[in-house]
């Protein structure tokens, strides 16, 4: 009461707070404008989240009556060796073409940003194409280089006196095969990403380091390397993301064989999902898988992200 009239013997109004309503009623346009996102977002996103939360404590085949089972598909679920094993092929993927992938993509990064290479931007477009190419098509090309009887690789390498590799056969094989289709596609993405994260180091820095007597090499690694630690690792988190959420370069491929040697998470819950109508247990699948990706993601992040200085 008396900050109230030490305001009015100022000459000053005290603010008057609004209810919720009032608030709401007061910012009603711009709330309206935005509200498609967050319902579209509501119906589309965060409903089905919370329906599969609730449908993973249940055993339902899509139809029919919903019997409430518990934690018991969390339960069959450590027991499930395809389950798990399609994690140890998604951690072997990572590690095949992960490294190689990014490397390239740097390599590429670098030589494009040179002030030397003219029409740079026709030899970015041509390594980015392979990124929005149909990955099914992509998929039935790469099968076609890489059947062990009549694959154009293997005819190749007969042809050299060397004996064909079985591809498509074999656990090892399919898994490279698979890498190779994937960095083949993802390359461009991932070296586009490099090549921004280039162009935003000052030029400055490195020219001052040349002054002091560096080469170009120890610049590189002593300067534009960590400056590129950002790029390298939301790259990398992206790759950690991609390789567990495997879908589309499987079925085109391999089709998670040969003995589900390239059996990825998201293949294994939609054939327990659209193939045997298991929606309970496929929901409990995917919500675990959410809670490793999610935590490896932090991991990553917090061992390899953190500033030194």
């Amino acid at each position: 009461m008396a900050e109230r009239s030490v305001a009015v013997m100022v000459g000053k109004t005290p603010p008057i707070k609004l209810g919720f309503l009032s608030t709401l009623w007061k910012h009603r346009w711009p709330y309206l404008f935005i509200s498609p996102f967050f319902l579209l977002y509501a119906v589309f996103g965060l409903i089905p989240m919370v329906f599969s939360l609730i449908i993973s404590l249940t055993e339902w085949k899509g139809v029919g009556k919903i019997e409430f089972v518990g934690l018991a598909n969390y339960q069959r679920m450590l027991g499930d060796t395809i389950f798990w094993q399609s994690f140890g092929n998604s951690i072997s993927l990572f590690f095949i073409y992960v490294p190689i992938m990014l490397l390239l993509a740097l390599v590429l990064a670098v030589i494009l940003n040179s002030p030397r290479v003219r029409g740079f931007r026709i030899f970015r477009t041509i390594i980015f194409l392979p990124f929005i190419t149909n990955m099914i098509a992509a998929g039935l090309v790469f099968q076609i280089l890489l059947t062990h009887n009549n694959g154009l690789i293997n005819i190749m390498l007969t042809s050299f006196g060397l004996p064909a590799v079985p591809w498509l056969e074999t656990a090892f094989g399919a898994r490279v095969s698979l890498a190779m289709l994937i960095t083949w596609a993802w390359l461009g993405y991932n070296m586009v990403l490099m090549l921004a994260g280039l162009q935003t180091i000052p030029s400055d820095l490195i020219d001052a380091a040349r002054i002091d007597g560096a080469s170009k090499t120890v610049a590189f690694f002593t300067i534009t390397i960590p400056l590129m630690r950002p790029v390298l690792l939301f790259c990398t988190v992206l790759s950690l993301a991609g390789s567990f959420g495997l879908f589309t370069e499987v079925v085109a491929l391999t089709r998670g064989g040969p003995s589900n040697a390239t059996l990825t998470q998201l293949i294994k819950i939609y054939n327990n999902a659209f193939q045997q109508f298991q929606f309970g247990y496929a929901s409990s699948m995917a919500y675990t898988y959410f809670v490793i990706i999610f935590a490896l993601t932090l991991i990553q992040v917090r061992f390899f992200g953190r500033d030194d200085n």
